[in-house]
């Protein structure tokens, strides 16, 4: 027998053991049985001999780094995929699943981290796609709008059905979601880091969904790395690492610091170890700044900051509120329509992204994969997107490739990006490694400053403190930044002031170490600080 079936042969073995060392009480107490899940990439053991056990009813998340093969798992129980090896039970019996068909006949829903939907269509049109109800051969649209308002109300996840996707926010999106995966009769519900595009008011809401449809019998797989949401919503913890279950816990067993250890193998730092600063001179200044939006309304109002080298400056606030369009309108992406952008005493206001990048300002972007990435590059070009037509990297319009390569080896071993190799896609990489190359590119030739946006939206607990650390490195020696970010603790832990925006304009500027998080959520709300605290004097902005 060749090796490929010795292999397969003790992966079959392996799993009859731990099916009959289970016994039929327990097989049958599960929802889905997921026993010996293996499955191989190119250059990757994505998941090895897997075992998850989700019992009926209950909210059940996978945690992991990035990378740690949980999706890979999921997109196979929901026939993304096709498994290697390995076998799945649901409600007790084993079953084939190959394609999301098969999976949907099943009882099995998907709501993936990016959403599957049809922009210009509207909200009903988007939940009964392919399930069209008919009236002889034509589409009935007033039947699939009845179905949607009923399913709606039966499930308490309220949308209008007749609104265009194009025009409802990230957290109504989420909603028509679940709700396709319901109107398919989905008594399984595989939620793919729902949290990572929401502000914390539609994370609350998405809460408030996940506990109805589990009173009603509905059973959740809860995939994320955010382990104070795992603590709030979950019953049941399984934890991946390197494709590797290495532990199973009851969430009210457990906490945070076991669950990162687990997770990462070694003991994680929750809180971020800042130095006391060392503040410059004054290298970044925004003077009554006035942007338009998409819409051509005003974004940002009249707003005013500085910020020393030295020093980071975070922007808190929901989401739009005007930070993308603050970020845009300093880097060259957006035009500004009044007022002065001042960068080390030039005034920059609407210069282009290339202006701005040689005059020595970094930018970590919002979105990564639309302005951060060429995801059909390889990592090594990547490295290179805004130094590729600079001596070394190139000389008489030719790349220098050895050069490029050298530098794409440095920096995937110093920013610990996960990778069989250099060439590898970008686009193939884990959210958290994608990350990373981006925080590498931009951080490794020193920038006199900084916009960083939403550094760490949807990466693992290393990839964080990865980050961070990197973050405040930069800080340390003497970099000023602008930090945009939608997580309050990521605010809290690394700014050394925080600036609080709300409908395009700063509700107040206080230092976290003399403010409560509770304070700042009332300037996110539309309190001015003045407004909150009688003596606001030391809050006030002096000149730096």
């Amino acid at each position: 027998m060749g090796e490929k079936g010795e292999y397969n042969l003790s992966i079959a073995k392996s799993i009859m053991v731990e099916i009959d060392r289970m016994d039929i009480k327990k097989l049958s107490e599960c929802k889905v049985a997921m026993i010996g899940i293996t499955k191989r990439f190119p250059g990757v053991l994505a998941n090895d001999k897997v075992n998850l056990y989700v019992k009926e009813g209950e909210i059940h998340a996978i945690v992991g780094e990035n990378g740690a093969g949980k999706t890979t798992l999921m997109k196979q129980l929901y026939g993304l995929i096709k498994l290697d090896s390995g076998t799945i039970f649901m409600n007790g019996k084993k079953i084939v699943i190959n394609t999301p068909g098969d999976a949907i006949l099943n009882g099995i829903g998907m709501v993936h981290q990016h959403f599957m939907l049809v922009p210009p269509l509207t909200v009903a049109e988007n939940i009964v796609l392919g399930m069209e109800p008919v009236k002889g051969i034509v589409f009935d649209i007033n039947k699939a709008r009845e179905d949607v308002k009923e399913l709606s109300e039966k499930y308490a996840l309220h949308v209008d059905p007749d609104v265009k996707i194009e025009d409802i926010s990230v957290g109504m999106q989420q909603r028509v979601e679940i709700l396709k995966t319901l109107y398919r009769g989905a008594d399984l519900l595989i939620l793919d880091e729902p949290t990572a595009v929401l502000t914390p008011q539609e994370t609350e809401e998405l809460f408030t969904v996940m506990k109805s449809l589990k009173k009603q019998g509905k059973t959740i797989i809860f995939i994320t790395h955010k382990l104070n949401e795992v603590m709030a919503i979950t019953d049941y913890v399984t934890v991946m690492r390197l494709g590797k279950v290495t532990g199973r816990v009851n969430t009210k067993d457990t906490n945070p610091n076991e669950l990162a250890r687990m997770m990462v193998g070694r003991n994680v730092l929750l809180r971020v170890n800042k130095k006391p600063p060392h503040f410059g001179k004054k290298i970044f200044e925004i003077k009554d700044l006035w942007v338009k939006d998409n819409r051509n309304l005003d974004a940002v109002k009249g707003l005013s900051l500085q910020i020393r080298k030295g020093e980071i400056l975070g922007i808190a606030g929901v989401a739009g509120n005007g930070q993308s369009e603050l970020v845009e309108a300093i880097t060259g992406l957006r035009r500004a329509e009044a007022g002065k952008i001042v960068f080390d005493g030039m005034n920059i206001t609407n210069w282009t992204p290339k202006q701005v990048r040689k005059a020595g300002i970094a930018h970590v972007t919002e979105d990564r994969l639309k302005y951060g990435l060429i995801v059909k590059y390889p990592i090594s070009y990547n490295f290179i997107l805004a130094h590729y037509d600079e001596v070394p990297y190139s000389n008489g319009g030719f790349l220098n490739f050895n050069t490029i390569n050298t530098k794409a080896d440095k920096l995937i071993k110093e920013f610990d990006v996960r990778t069989p190799s250099r060439d590898v896609l970008v686009g193939a990489l884990s959210g958290g490694n994608q990350q990373k190359v981006i925080v590498a590119r931009e951080f490794y030739f020193t920038p006199k400053f900084a916009v960083v946006a939403q550094p760490t939206r949807g990466l693992d607990i290393g990839a964080i403190e990865f980050i961070h650390n990197k973050i405040l490195e930069m800080r340390d020696k003497g970099i000023g930044m602008l930090l945009v970010s939608m997580e309050l603790e990521e605010i809290f832990s690394l700014s050394d002031r925080i600036a609080v925006m709300y409908e395009g304009e700063i509700m107040g500027i206080v230092k976290p170490e003399e403010t409560t998080v509770e304070t700042v959520g009332l300037m996110m709300a539309g309190a001015r600080l003045t407004e909150i605290k009688a003596d606001d004097s030391r809050y006030e902005e002096k000149d730096v």
